[in-house]
Formats: C-alpha cells, structure tokens, sequence
C-alpha cells in the first residue's frame, strides 16, 4: 500500500492542481460515504484523496433567473432542505433523500452519486430526466456533459484524467411540468434499487404533453434515458394508452442482470410498472403546477 496523503483545497484551481500534480493517482472525496468505503476495503489505493467540500463553486445551491446550478459536492440534506431547488424539482429530492440515511446523506452528494458510476444510483434516473449537465473543469478547461453521458460502464465515467464534476445545472422548468422518481427494493429502506424509473414532463394549457423524459436505473450497465418511453407521451393527453406504450418503451430498453435482488424477467416487467407510476405522479404535478 502507497503512502496516502490528504489535502482539502478552497479553491477549483487549487484542487485541479493537485489532480494533475497526481497524475492519475488521486481520488476526490466529496462525502466520502463510497471512497472510505472502498479505501477501507483496499478496492482503491490512491496516493492523495483531494477533499472538495471546502470549494464554494463545489457545495453552493443557486437559483439563475428560474434555472438551478447545484454544486457537485453539496450534501444529500443541504439539498432536501433547499425549499426553493425542493420545490423546483421534487423528482430529483425524490432520489437524494435515498441515498442511505440521515446521516449518510449529510455527507453523500448528487456529484458523488453519479461519480460512483452504479448502474443503481438513485439520484442519477432523476437529474437524467430532468435534462440535467454536469459541469466538468479539468486541466484542458471546462466542459459540459449531459449526466445520461457521464457513466460509461459500471464503475467507469467518461471523465478523463484530471477532470472533476464542478456542479450540475438543470433548465428553467416552464410552467405545468412535473417530475417524480420512484424505485423498487426489497427492503423499504437503505437498499440498493431492484428498479428505479423518472420522469418528467410538461404539458400545455389543454393538457397535451409537450416534452418527456424518462430514466431507468438498475436495468441495465448504466442509467438509461429512453427516448421511446418520453416520445410515447409526447402530444398525448397522457392517458391510458399513452402510458401502456411509455410501460411497454421502457420494458424494451432494459438490459438487466439476475442476482439475489431480482430476476432478467422481473426486473423487465417491473421498469414497466415503475416508469408508469412515475408517469402518473408527474402528470399530477405538473396538473398542479
């Protein structure tokens, strides 16, 4: 085992630094609830863990001009109680507050979540959904990602050498759009997710659907953004046949695995089940709203 070194940099610039200064051998620790994890298990052997949280850029919650940036590594609870992001987007709360307990979600962060790379991840179906980017800086400049793009293979990102999830921006949500995001586990609690399903939508003043999203998770080697399922909603009033072909579009896009969990078959049936109730609980939202 290398001799690990820790440092906490408040500056973007301090810590992409030391990242390139690494060369490869650093880890970044914006909670730490999965890299002690594997830290302590000797499934990682970094020579320098890179704390983030004291980096204004990487934990502030701002509202701009109705869009959201959120910071990579603001906590799981710092989130929930942000009356304003919580009333913006109760989908994505909807997955932080899954992420563990209380007090796991006082440390974990959306950032961390989705850097993770688990095909389970319950916060990432909900920032796909609601067309979140991830803002990346690294020692070619800043770049912006599309979060479905960022998770590349269980375990892996397409993020490079270097590089650091900054923060996360979400659009300025028109008027009558609602999004929800709901998972299957055996357990009601502090589990890993057998499915999980989000969606979002709008709708227009007569109630046809305008745009769709939806995002499946634990389905397949990474979260996945249907199309198909979002397209089947799309000019519809969203009723029962539109939501039988958005159950059917997400059934077809899964890819799944067996283990102790769930079944290939039941994991396929169930994204269907899940992503209409998600369905329906995002209508009633946006009907509010």
């Amino acid at each position: 085992m290398t001799e690990l070194n820790y440092a906490a940099p408040d500056s973007l610039d301090a810590a992409l630094g030391m990242l390139a200064e690494a060369g490869g051998g650093a880890r970044i620790l914006a909670g730490g609830t999965d890299v002690l994890v594997l830290l302590h298990g000797d499934l990682i052997d970094p020579d320098l863990i890179v704390d983030v949280k004291h980096i204004p850029e990487l934990t502030e919650i701002v509202e701009e001009d109705g869009a959201w940036r959120i910071g990579a590594a603001a906590s799981g609870m710092k989130l929930m109680d942000h009356a304003g992001f919580a009333a913006a987007w109760p989908g994505v709360i909807e997955g932080v507050a899954l992420i563990g307990s209380v007090q796991v979600k006082g440390r974990a962060s959306v950032g961390g979540n989705l850097c993770n790379a688990s095909p389970a991840a319950d916060s990432v179906p909900p920032l796909i959904a609601a067309g979140a980017v991830a803002n990346i800086a690294g020692p070619g400049g800043a770049r912006d990602l599309p979060v479905e793009d960022v998770i590349t293979g269980p375990g892996e990102t397409a993020l490079q050498d270097g590089e650091i999830v900054v923060s996360f921006t979400f659009p300025r949500r028109p008027p009558r759009s609602g999004d929800c995001y709901l998972r299957l586990t055996p357990r009601t609690e502090m589990d890993i997710a057998v499915v999980g399903a989000a969606v979002n939508l709008t709708l227009d003043d007569a109630g046809t659907c305008t745009a769709a999203r939806v995002s499946l998770g634990a389905v397949a080697p990474t979260p996945l953004l249907v199309a198909d399922a979002g397209a089947a909603l799309v000019g519809t009033s969203v009723d029962g046949a539109a939501l039988d072909a958005l159950s059917e579009a997400a059934s077809a896009a899964c890819d799944p695995i067996d283990d102790k969990r769930g079944t290939i078959a039941y994991r396929i049936k169930t994204a269907g089940v899940m992503a209409r109730r998600a369905a329906e609980n995002a209508l009633a939202r946006a009907r509010r709203g």
